[in-house]
């Protein structure tokens, strides 16, 4: 089992304080469901973690290493971006090859999703189609820790399962942390539940904490 430890991160805008006590230990095989409002800073705090943005305060490691930038976590943290990541001149087929081990490239190239598409170049397919694409391709790679933003968006109910289904199934593996809009998503699959509030971490225990600390007005 691998554990990826999240604790003290600070950050602030225009010395506004965003956030201010976040504390997240994940291990392989659990699924973090990150929830708060607009603005609460679930986004920046994706960010923080993979190291693509800085920061006053952080403190990440990996199994008892230190993670200070994105260059030490190579294979260890994968990041879903709510934009495009995948450059667009690339044969999609190769792009599988590139982020995914021979079992989980196998089962790539079997999706009757991705299947029709193996043989495109990313700048040939909708942008919905690229956007699926990104998400089986960091459910599927060999990164120990994935961290998802917003994977279920603009994503139909079908594909939706399709993709819960299999981060459930990659789980025995990996450790996942998801934050999404639909929060229905992130419930149904989430073995832990945390809600990002005044800038602080609150673990949730049943739906109902979710109304009692306001993030829904009714269950």
């Amino acid at each position: 089992m691998s554990e990826l430890h999240i604790d003290s991160i600070q950050k602030s805008y225009n010395n506004i304080p965003l956030l201010t006590d976040i504390f997240i230990r994940c291990n392989t095989g659990e699924i973090i469901g990150i929830l708060g409002r607009n603005g609460s800073g679930k986004t920046t705090l994706m960010q923080i973690i993979f190291g693509s943005i800085q920061t006053e305060n952080r403190y990440i490691n990996v199994d008892g290493k230190m993670i200070l930038n994105q260059f030490d976590h190579i294979n260890q943290i994968h990041y879903l971006p709510q934009f495009d990541f995948i450059p667009h001149h690339l044969r999609i087929r190769n792009i599988i090859k590139l982020y995914c081990n021979k079992l989980n490239t196998a089962k790539m190239f079997e999706n009757p999703i991705i299947k029709p598409l193996i043989d495109k170049k990313i700048n040939q397919i909708s942008g919905g189609e690229r956007r699926l694409i990104s998400v089986y391709l960091l459910l599927y790679s060999d990164a120990k820790f994935i961290l998802l933003d917003e994977p279920f968006n603009g994503v139909a109910p079908i594909q939706r399962e399709n993709i819960q289904e299999i981060i459930q199934e990659q789980s025995q593996f990996k450790g996942f942390i998801i934050t999404d809009h639909d929060y229905r998503s992130i419930l149904k699959i989430a073995t832990k539940t945390i809600l990002l509030h005044d800038g602080g971490t609150k673990i949730i225990h049943s739906n109902e904490e979710l109304v009692e600390w306001g993030y829904l007005n009714e269950l």
